[in-house]
């Protein structure tokens, strides 16, 4: 059994706490409303930038003891920067959380960005992105987005171009966090063993330092386009993705969207999986996908085949999608997809790691939260009439698509 608790902070920095009393266990993430699409292009990358910068010492802590402190109590602790958010986030037993809580604010309000360390993991970035470079069935979703969102910044990189890495200063990196690690732009989520009124005590010791409040330009909408880019490179396989216009992360519709993924190309019996590759042979990877916003969306398919079948390959899945549309799914896919959905998320939810995830993204992208008796409720409501209709509106779309491999061009399916 499980209980929750919603709170704000006397600085206005929210709390959301899901108390577990059958683990030993204690997840906790600071989820900061913050990522590459609140960036320019002058400061694109600087989210991931300094996120890498907060791992590199404090006033009290370096490097190297933030490392071990964590090690030392079989504990973890990572961040990730995404589109819309970055989030900072650690694991331990529950009779280690406060250390860890302690840690993690101090890292987000005290972090030096010293020169030196800033210099270092410069370098450290611009590695990273030569690694990506060379992981083409990666690089070709971020030019799915630069070629869907030309003229927006979702369809930035979330790594930013080494230019502005080699660009950006100490001062630039200080102004960008009095601007966005404001109270009001963040939330503290926590999932474990644990009290919440415990976890607001602390929350308020450890965080009450932090002021301000965010200064940003009013988001605008992207707008989807159905834009094709093919990249020359010297790969061995053709990589592919193929995308149309999906739905807001707040869109009803949504449900029927994750069950249509389920039976697109989301698991090993999938429509996708089982002509491309179980009937085929043409693809060791194909899966569809879809990626939800505040205010927008995407579906989409990826695969990698050889470049000589590689216009086949899109054809076929042109008319996998097409079929989708026009002929609509049967009830059996979707009792099965139900099932498979379902059963996954009752799965991915006995790890305190996941529901901590799930409490964090609820409460920054929606403001409130939804259970896991409400998100089953919606899956199962979702009739063959829902999801025929958002399959006949994703699958014959108009379609972006973005190419990397050893030729000149591809045409998009017919």
């Amino acid at each position: 059994m499980s209980l929750f608790y919603k709170g704000i902070l006397s600085n206005g920095m929210r709390l959301v706490v899901e108390e577990i009393s059958s683990v030993r266990s204690v997840s906790l993430g600071v989820w900061v409303n913050s990522g590459s699409r609140d960036e320019t292009p002058a400061t694109n990358g600087m989210s991931h930038f300094i996120e890498h910068m907060m791992f590199k010492g404090t006033n009290k802590l370096s490097a190297r003891q933030i490392a071990e402190l964590f090690d030392g109590i079989g504990g973890q602790v990572n961040a990730f920067t995404s589109k819309e958010y970055t989030c900072y986030y650690a694991k331990v037993l529950d009779e280690h959380f406060k250390l860890a809580l302690e840690t993690l604010a101090d890292m987000l309000l005290n972090s030096k960005l010293a020169p030196e360390e800033l210099a270092k993991e410069r370098k450290v970035i611009i590695e990273e992105i030569k690694m990506y470079e060379d992981t083409p069935d990666d690089q070709v979703h971020d030019l799915l987005a630069a070629t869907m969102y030309p003229d927006h910044t979702l369809g930035y990189t979330i790594l930013g171009p080494e230019s502005n890495l080699l660009a950006f200063t100490r001062e630039d990196m200080v102004s960008y966090l009095s601007s966005h690690y404001t109270p009001d732009n963040l939330v503290l989520a926590v999932a474990g063993n644990v009290k919440a009124d415990e976890v607001h005590r602390a929350a308020e010791q450890y965080f009450s330092p932090l002021g301000g409040k965010r200064v940003s330009d009013p988001q605008v909408a992207p707008v989807f386009q159905a834009n094709k880019q093919v990249r020359r490179k010297a790969t061995e396989q053709a990589h592919i993705c193929l995308a149309t216009q999906g739905y807001a992360f707040d869109d009803p519709a949504v449900y029927s969207l994750i069950l249509l993924n389920n039976i697109v190309g989301g698991s090993s019996s999938s429509r996708l999986f089982q002509e491309i590759r179980e009937e085929r042979g043409m693809a060791y990877s194909v899966y569809s996908f879809y990626s939800s916003y505040r205010d927008g969306g995407t579906f989409g398919v990826y695969t990698g085949t050889s470049p000589i079948q590689a216009q086949e390959a899109v054809n076929l899945i042109g008319e996998i999608l097409a079929d989708l549309a026009t002929n609509g799914i049967t009830n059996e896919e979707l009792r099965k997809a139900k099932d498979q959905v379902k059963g996954s998320l009752m799965l991915s939810l006995e790890s305190t790691s996941s529901r901590m995830s799930r409490l964090g993204k609820n409460e920054l992208l929606l403001g409130k939260q939804i259970t896991l008796d409400e998100t089953v409720r919606r899956i199962t409501e979702v009739t063959l009439e829902d999801i025929n209709a958002v399959a006949k509106r994703v699958c014959q779309g108009p379609m972006a698509m973005s190419a990397i491999g050893p030729f000149e061009d591809l045409k998009k399916p017919n």
